[in-house]
């Protein structure tokens, strides 16, 4: 298990990424429409103004004035202050707040893949993104089948490492742009023109 994650430029905020399960979830629930390192300094805040990071207390406290406060938590304080709320309320339900069963108590990765998969707000990029912290820096076994070929996190190991990360996906996302034209369709390839037109 590592001491930290190189997610942000607060060494206080990647020890707590990494010895709390919780704070983990809350980092990854965070990671939308913000930098990673805003994400992931998020439950460190959050920690600061409530004064813990348990699951039943997280799911009964009102998060959005928490979230509002300056600095703010995230862009979209109050959307993602219900999506804490109700990852904190799956987890209370589902895991007795623990929230490091998500994943110690999956016996494969299909088990794995359907416990993140039913956290609030995870969907396919967060399950493989999450799956990769867990396999590449916790030693999760379950977690390695979500593993993509792709770089993620969970190649990130340091903050140089964190940086060529985060510049590999801005330019992911430009060569996307590029092959999207501005009424958000996507082009059809060469081939399907030249069917659509007529040649082969």
């Amino acid at each position: 298990m590592p001491d930290r994650l190189f997610f942000t430029d607060s060494d206080e905020a990647n020890r707590l990424i990494a010895e709390d399960p919780m704070a983990l979830l809350i980092g990854f629930s965070l990671d939308q429409q913000v930098t990673v390192g805003q994400a992931f300094l998020g439950p460190l805040r959050l920690r600061e103004r409530l004064g813990t990071l348990d699951a039943g207390v997280i799911a009964a406290a009102d998060l959005e004035p928490l979230f509002r406060e300056k600095p703010a938590i995230h862009r979209f304080p109050a959307k993602m202050a219900q999506r804490v709320h109700d990852l904190a309320m799956h987890l209370c339900d589902e895991y007795d707040g623990d929230a490091a069963r998500v994943w110690s108590g999956a016996s494969d990765a299909a088990e794995l893949r359907s416990n993140i998969a039913a956290l609030p707000g995870f969907g396919e990029m967060k399950v493989k993104a999450l799956g990769s912290v867990l396999a590449k820096q916790f030693g999760v076994p379950a977690a390695r089948g979500l593993v993509p070929e792709h770089p993620t996190l969970g190649d990130v190991d340091s903050a140089q490492a964190l940086r060529d990360y985060q510049s590999a996906k801005r330019e992911h996302k430009k060569s996307l742009s590029a092959d999207r034209p501005s009424d958000g369709k996507a082009r059809p390839s060469s081939r399907a023109s030249s069917i659509a037109s007529g040649r082969k």
